[in-house]
């Protein structure tokens, strides 16, 4: 079985579909994690937020944003944004599961979507949303090196992750933390089937528990 195909079947039995669509009425936001195949290695692609933005100015993300009230699911909402932010067509990705929600620091409910793309994409970013669009090997995630932790920081739930990543291609330095840095730790421990190096804060064999736990703690707290 070819990485890609092999892939999608794993990381489908985590998907979580329309399982937390009942929950309280929260403000709800959807970012897309794009994945692709490069030389036989997946990789996972990242923009950095424009600096012009009011909220995380210049900081690293996955393409996605609050729900709009014409998107008819948390899908559609991801895919949209992404289309608005780097210019990826919704019929350009292959959706493959839509993973548990972790209300952010903001109070959004946000749902992450997997889904693949070609590695030939050539992203058109839009510059009032976006300043750069980089990959990473997913590998990346999973390893020591370029890796630190803050433990109990303020308005975190578990560990604080974060990474500082070279970008080959362009030279340029990016700092991956935060939410994002968890996503990414999480696709990558789901789809690489490895235990990261260090602590994730949730049992890797069993992620779904931990984030339901977190999840019901925020809603409690509401």
């Amino acid at each position: 079985m070819q990485l890609k195909e092999k892939t999608i079947a794993t990381l489908k039995q985590f998907d979580m579909g329309g399982k937390f669509s009942n929950l309280p009425v929260l403000p709800k936001a959807s970012v897309l994690i794009p994945l692709f195949v490069r030389d036989n290695e997946l990789h996972i692609l990242m923009t950095l937020r424009s600096e012009e933005l009011r909220t995380s100015a210049g900081e690293v993300c996955f393409p996605g944003g609050k729900r709009d009230p014409s998107d008819r699911s948390d899908v559609d909402t991801a895919l949209r944004e992404a289309e608005e932010e780097i210019g990826l067509l919704p019929n350009d990705v292959v959706v493959v599961c839509t993973l548990f929600p972790i209300i952010n620091k903001s109070g959004l409910l946000v749902t992450p979507i997997v889904g693949f793309i070609d590695e030939t994409f050539s992203p058109t970013p839009n510059p009032a949303e976006v300043s750069a669009v980089f990959s990473v090997p997913l590998g990346f995630f999973t390893r020591e090196e370029d890796h630190l932790v803050a433990h109990s920081a303020p308005g975190m739930m578990g560990p604080l992750h974060s990474f500082n990543f070279l970008d080959p291609a362009s030279g340029c330095h990016y700092h991956i933390w935060g939410l994002t840095a968890m996503l990414a730790i999480l696709v990558a421990t789901l789809a690489l089937q490895k235990k990261p190096e260090f602590d994730v804060g949730f049992d890797s064999e069993d992620p779904l528990s931990f984030f339901q736990h977190l999840l019901h703690l925020k809603l409690s707290k509401l």
